[in-house]
């Protein structure tokens, strides 16, 4: 399966979504904040299959951290995540580099199967 980086400013978030996406059977690195993630991803030469980013955190919001991601690995695959309306308008300027921006709160049937979506794997069933 993939290798995600998931990067979010809450446990509980990072916590719940990293066992959902393990369930499918992905790899899934932990990262703080937008600094941590990139230095994760730089650490790790990019070699992650997605990027899935809270947008509003501390030090680096999940838009800075996706352009600078997109910038230095170009064909990572990007998802951001909100729970602000104003933070998604800022993401409709990145449709080229994005693939999607979940709304939270969101199910983890939802966050499965937009994965699985933008990952190119069909539908998840469970």
């Amino acid at each position: 399966m993939a290798r995600i980086l998931l990067v979010d400013d809450e446990d509980t978030v990072r916590g719940f979504l990293k066992r959902g996406l393990e369930l499918d059977g992905h790899t899934v690195t932990l990262a703080v904040d937008g600094a941590d993630g990139l230095d994760r991803l730089t650490r790790a030469e990019g070699a992650f299959d997605l990027l899935l980013t809270d947008i509003r955190m501390p030090v680096l919001d999940g838009i800075g951290l996706a352009l600078a991601a997109k910038r230095d690995y170009p064909d990572l695959l990007i998802l951001l995540m909100t729970g602000y309306a104003e933070q998604r308008e800022r993401a409709k300027n990145l449709e080229a580099i994005v693939e999607d921006v979940l709304t939270k709160p969101f199910s983890l049937a939802d966050l499965r199967t937009t994965v699985a979506r933008v990952l190119g794997r069909g539908p998840v069933s469970g």
